[in-house]
């Protein structure tokens, strides 16, 4: 069995519109949200093998936080550029070059995409918020296998769910 947990970017600044979108940093709320949600993922005891992450600044910072707060190897944090501002499809086909070797992979990127994948794999949310997670299993063997026939959500979380 495959497990993903798609991680949606904590809350980002807009204090500087001379900063390029690229590298926006965190907000003082995404440094906030970001390290409570890695406790509740360390607290269920869902651990990566990979983190795969988009190259903007404030995914990579997310990234870090949840490396800290999960006591993981900085080798465990993989940067794909692709990722940055990709859609749906080019979301899947990055899931499905995955290494069979990896179990359970965490993505960290951007909406519109991470929205347009949870619908193409079955899933059932209107947006993903900044510090989201949507975790999906699939009873396959190979990355190569994932799709809408296979994948089920698996849990859904997110800064204010318990508000």
């Amino acid at each position: 069995m495959k497990k993903i947990v798609l991680l949606r970017h904590a809350k980002s600044s807009w204090d500087d519109f001379n900063i390029p979108d690229h590298e926006r940093p965190l907000a003082p709320r995404g440094w906030i949200d970001m390290p409570i949600m890695a406790s509740r993922l360390k607290a269920k005891e869902i651990i990566p093998d990979v983190i795969l992450s988009s190259t903007a600044l404030r995914a990579t910072q997310t990234a870090k936080i949840i490396i800290q707060k999960l006591e993981l190897r900085k080798s465990t944090l993989v940067l794909e550029e692709k990722l940055y501002h990709a859609s749906a499809f080019e979301i899947l086909d990055q899931l499905r070059s995955q290494s069979n070797k990896v179990n359970t992979l965490f993505l960290i990127g951007h909406n519109p995409g991470f929205n347009g994948l949870i619908a193409l794999l079955g899933g059932d949310i209107d947006n993903l918020p900044t510090s989201g997670q949507f975790g999906f299993t699939a009873h396959i063997d190979s990355w190569e296998q994932l799709n809408i026939t296979n994948a089920k959500t698996w849990y859904i979380d997110y800064p204010k769910k318990y508000d």
